[in-house]
């Protein structure tokens, strides 16, 4: 997710120090001074040198610079392998990250710097003059509403690009993104190169999701010579959120030769690996994004997805169950790892994981505690699907009607492998009598007829095939009904449209048993 950066001034603070340097003033209260980067003007080095002068002055650090982890953030933009599938979210926020401070500009004016003419406009002696007074205005009067509207007056169609530019970087400021796209135009239409301009403009493409938009100007911001972390990170994210993965890999990877602290670029590139099934490069990232950061729940979990990835599952369970020891499970990762157990047939440690999400979601998504409760049943792990379905009914009252007529049938379906009695078949009859057409509760009643009472049982299965939903599991369970009845000539017809619907290996097993042995008594 693109992350918005704060306000960078109180009110109270503009008044305090407005009269000392914007530098000092950042090096002494700790805060990250974010200005336009407007006064690039005649006589200015690049955003590049600017930035390497600022490191120069007492006391700066490269740290002063905002972290790119303040504009971009992985967390959803960036974070929810949700699991199954790493998800990407759409960015938010994203803010012009250049910093200048008042000094620097006064000396850029007096063009102390030499003039990079390919990528930044040149202005005239009278355009420096106006533009001194626009910054006097915004630095000492601290009115950027008076500063916009003299510099919109000042600023006509032969003005330099650099008049255009600020006033769009005035409206970013202010949070008017279409404004600011307008003016970047105007000042790329008057100055083609201008790199400043494209870079702006892309950010402001990838804050509003518009990645599309924004790749054509972030890539034009590095033809330009924009070779930087941030343009090749954001690059990359506009890429892996069009699909373009390949793509995607190769800017991460350019993003992180030159940032490689930042831990954004190497997820994107651990997700740019996922997207292309390179399942054994995203282990092998994650390894080293959790040396690094042990405690970053986030990291195992995308590692245990790469394992399944690898058809090492294990592996996988091994990480969900450290991040359930962290405190920092989600309903996600338990349910995952339920189902990890189910296939190794653990059934207790399935119930337990189970119970787990349905906990962590606090009881609000039942329909996902009946999956599993219904998975185990299936599996013949009926005390374990007894468990999860117990768990369920204790908010009984709150289930609607879809949770509470499927959380009836699991119990009856449950009750009758057990062997239950006329309990079941009320709760049974009832479903029925509500949902006429409800194949599953016709089978489970055939079922609990098939032992006593086969005639009824049968009515209920030609009740159940009736729906083609339910047609290949009633035919299949009426065959054998007629099977256990030694009718074997009367089974073949409806097991082999069993098989014709769904033709699955056991079936097609027990149909050649069922013909070799009607032929022998034939």
């Amino acid at each position: 997710m693109i992350a918005e950066l704060p306000n960078i001034f109180t009110a109270k603070e503009r008044r305090e120090n407005k009269a000392a340097s914007f530098v000092n003033y950042a090096l002494s209260c700790g805060r990250k001074i974010i200005l336009p980067g407007f006064l690039l003007v005649a006589g200015v080095s690049s955003a590049n040198e600017v930035l390497e002068l600022i490191e120069m002055l007492p006391g700066s650090k490269s740290a002063d610079v905002p972290a790119v982890s303040d504009a971009v953030h992985a967390e959803p933009e960036m974070k929810d392998v949700k699991k199954k599938e790493v998800a990407v979210k759409k960015p938010e926020k994203v803010t012009d990250l250049s910093i200048w401070d008042e000094e620097l500009f006064r000396k850029q004016f007096l063009g102390s710097y030499g003039v990079n003419a390919e990528i930044e406009p040149r202005v005239t002696a009278v355009e420096q003059e106006q533009m001194q007074e626009i910054l006097d205005i915004m630095s000492e009067d601290d009115d950027m509403e008076k500063a916009m509207s003299k510099l919109q007056k000042i600023t006509k169609d032969s003005s330099s690009a650099i008049f255009d530019f600020t006033i769009g970087n005035l409206y970013f400021q202010q949070d008017d993104l279409v404004n600011a796209l307008m003016w970047y135009d105007k000042a790329i239409a008057k100055f083609p190169t201008f790199r400043r301009a494209y870079k702006n403009a892309g950010l402001i493409h990838v804050r509003n999701g518009d990645f599309e938009k924004a790749l054509p100007f972030l890539t034009k911001t590095i033809e330009l010579g924009g070779h930087t972390g941030i343009a090749y990170g954001l690059l990359g994210f506009a890429y892996g959120s069009t699909e373009n993965h390949l793509s995607a890999e190769s800017a991460y990877r350019q993003a992180i030769l030159l940032d490689p602290e930042t831990v954004d670029w190497q997820l994107g590139l651990a997700r740019s690996f996922f997207k292309q099934q390179k399942y054994g490069d995203a282990v092998s990232l994650c390894n080293t994004l959790i040396e690094k950061n042990p405690d970053r729940a986030d990291f195992w979990l995308l590692q245990a997805n790469a394992y399944l990835g690898l058809k090492q599952p294990v592996k996988a369970a091994e990480n969900y169950e450290y991040v359930n020891a962290m405190g920092q499970a989600t309903p996600e990762s338990m349910t995952m790892l339920g189902d990890i157990y189910v296939n190794d047939s653990r059934w207790d440690m399935a119930a337990d994981a189970y119970l787990r999400s349905y906990e962590l979601d606090n009881g609000v998504n039942p329909g996902k505690a009946l999956r599993a409760a219904k998975i185990l049943a299936a599996r013949g792990a009926l005390n374990e699907s007894t468990r999860m379905l117990n768990r369920v009914a204790e908010k009984k009252t709150a289930l609607d009607a879809k949770d509470l007529k499927e959380l009836l049938k699991l119990q009856a379906r449950v009750a009758v492998a057990e062997g239950g009695g006329e309990d079941v078949v009320k709760i049974l009859e009832e479903v029925v009598e509500v949902d006429p057409l409800d194949g599953e509760a016709l089978i489970l009643l055939a079922q609990h007829y098939g032992r006593d009472v086969p005639e009824k049982a049968i009515f209920y299965y030609e009740r159940a095939s009736n729906i083609e939903q339910y047609e290949a599991e009633a035919k299949l369970r009426h065959g054998q009904l007629l099977v256990g009845q030694s009718k074997y000539q009367d089974a073949l017809p409806l097991l082999r449209r069993a098989y014709e619907l769904k033709p699955r290996a056991d079936i097609e097993d027990y149909l050649k048993q069922v013909e070799r042995i009607a032929k022998t008594r034939g």
